[in-house]
């Protein structure tokens, strides 16, 4: 019975711990743009556009 009182404690410190680390990501701003990852890959083929491919033509005159 001993070990639940030893398990249900270190699962609260831990909890605790973890919210705290929470509170910190948020104060810091790391949830602060939640719009732009959403509609980033709708978007993403768009802004990335590849320059055809050109062959390199030589003229040998002999």
């Amino acid at each position: 019975m001993s070990v639940i009182y030893i398990l249900l404690t270190i699962s609260i410190i831990v909890a605790i711990i973890f919210f705290v680390a929470f509170i910190v990501a948020v104060r810091n701003g790391q949830f602060d743009d939640s719009y732009t990852p959403s509609v980033r890959m709708l978007f993403e083929d768009e802004l990335v556009k590849e320059k055809p491919k050109s062959t390199i033509k030589t003229n040998k005159t002999n």
